[in-house]
């Protein structure tokens, strides 16, 4: 059987590439240069790192783009007022709080708070509403990297069983409702996580398998069907 290997690092050069002229034209246009922020609080290592990697993509891309920073000893007070002069800020096109966050921060009010309008991430319920019924919202952005990858590999999904390993509000649950999508996806999908009962019949039965699970003893690698597709999500920090 032929593989072919879905190459991330490729297609998402090629995206920034096109992303990069889009916004040239736009300025050239006489329109506004793109600007994110970032809200990084604390020094978590893979926080810096995913903040980081957002700045030179923004470079890459030819955005504006401004990194705030806090130490973790911020009141919630104090990061609710900066999520709203964010909000307020017109020259503010969108925006991410970085997280996790402080124990004693409590994340959904702080998603919450964020103008779905700017939640570039896709966490808040608004957004997560809209992308469940089909309507134009931001999206996370690893299963939305994820769709992006099975349609410029033009990987067919429609009538397929689809395995989503891993249930989290950020990956697992958005990951199966992109793939039960009727535009693109169609997928006849199975969510499986740490309580399911036989996993490795699920994804012997699977035509593709989602790992959005980090545990390399949940990973079905040596369980698979011959033809099935994993994805790859994303690159862990290890300490």
């Amino acid at each position: 059987m032929n593989y072919k290997l879905i190459d991330g690092k490729a297609t998402a050069a090629a995206i920034k590439a096109e992303i990069a002229q889009e916004v040239k034209d736009i300025i050239a246009g006489g329109g506004k240069q793109p600007h994110l922020a970032a809200v990084l609080v604390g020094h978590d290592g893979g926080s810096e790192t995913y903040v980081k990697n957002k700045v030179l993509a923004c470079e890459a891309c030819g955005f504006k783009s401004t990194l705030i920073r806090y130490e973790d000893d911020i009141t919630e007070a104090e990061l609710l007022q900066c999520v709203d002069k964010l909000n307020n800020d017109p020259d503010i096109d969108g925006f991410i709080v970085q997280l996790p966050l402080p124990k004693h921060i409590d994340e959904q009010k702080i998603i919450e708070a964020i103008d779905y309008r700017k939640d570039v991430d896709g966490f808040h319920p608004i957004n997560v509403g809209r992308m469940a019924i089909g309507l134009p919202c931001f999206i996370s952005a690893t299963p939305l990297g994820i769709m992006t990858l099975l349609k410029r590999y033009n990987i067919p999904t429609s009538g397929k069983k689809c395995v989503v390993l891993g249930r989290s509000n950020i990956v697992g649950k958005p990951m199966a409702q992109l793939m039960m999508q009727k535009e693109y996806g169609d997928a006849t999908v199975t969510v499986c996580h740490s309580h399911s009962a036989d996993l490795k019949k699920e994804c012997r039965e699977a035509d593709i398998i989602i790992s959005c699970h980090h545990r390399c003893r949940y990973h079905p690698r040596t369980r698979c069907k011959p033809q099935e597709r994993l994805p790859p999500l994303r690159r862990r920090r290890l300490r």
